[in-house]
């Protein structure tokens, strides 16, 4: 079964998908076995791992690099993997590159905003493309920082238009980020695809987020969308102080 068929039967059965990202094996294994519905290797891990102030400069190799770790600790769950920024410019690079990533073990492929040639070109190779509209990180330094997307009339009609045109160029799924939630609404009823909520309310077919953020394995930076189920950061510094203790008594 593809993924594509398989987002599908959850939208017709009404059950919303659980996404998260991985960036390593222990931390692929731990989301596989715990039962989530898609591990995405997002260019996240330039904030989250690399230590990048934002995503734009996360590379090929890199992205590789996490995607092989964690594809060996998973075995039941699809993993979707980001093209980076500037890897897919022209269509024929973005096949290229989309073929690198589902040779190291991706299942699908994700790329940033309504780039129907290159959707075109990877889809027509038989390789699954997950959208992404609204808010695209790779674009943060032009557009000044993270907004809100949608909010006025213009604006949502276009996201609504390229959000059809990515179900129509094949997509399997598209990511909403921060995208009004009442047009994430709208869309999410509109196509027949899953959308997946990041930042954009409650009305999409699921949500994503970044892990280290679902954790508080970061407190330095909480987006404000995030609630975090766990404060990691607490327990390890606490385990590091006490280890320090005692090698110092």
């Amino acid at each position: 079964m593809t993924l594509k068929i398989s987002l599908s039967e959850s939208k017709n059965q009404l059950r919303k998908q659980a996404w998260l990202t991985a960036y390593d094996y222990p931390l692929g294994r731990l989301l596989d076995e715990s039962g989530i519905d898609l591990i995405l290797v997002g260019d996240s891990l330039g904030m989250v791992v690399l230590g990048y102030e934002d995503t734009v400069d996360v590379t090929m190799d890199e992205l590789l690099h996490h995607l092989k770790a964690v594809r060996r600790g998973v075995k039941r769950a699809p993993v979707a993997a980001d093209l980076p920024n500037h890897s897919y410019d022209t269509p024929d690079q973005a096949l290229f590159n989309a073929k690198r990533l589902t040779e190291a073990g991706a299942d699908a492929v994700k790329l940033e905003g309504a780039l129907i040639d290159q959707i075109n070109a990877i889809t027509s190779h038989g390789i699954e493309v997950i959208g992404h509209l609204g808010m695209l990180p790779q674009h943060v330094r032009e557009e000044g920082g993270y907004h809100k997307k949608g909010k006025s009339a213009d604006e949502a009609k276009t996201i609504l238009a390229d959000a059809v045109a990515l179900q129509e160029a094949g997509c399997c799924a598209v990511v909403l980020e921060l995208v009004d939630a009442s047009l994430s609404k709208t869309i999410t009823e509109r196509l027949d695809i899953p959308t997946i909520g990041i930042g954009s309310g409650a009305g999409c077919d699921g949500q994503i987020l970044v892990t280290p953020d679902l954790l508080g394995l970061q407190p330095w930076f909480r987006p404000a969308f995030v609630k975090p189920k766990a404060d990691l950061a607490t327990p390890i510094q606490a385990a590091i102080k006490e280890y320090i203790r005692e090698i110092r008594s």
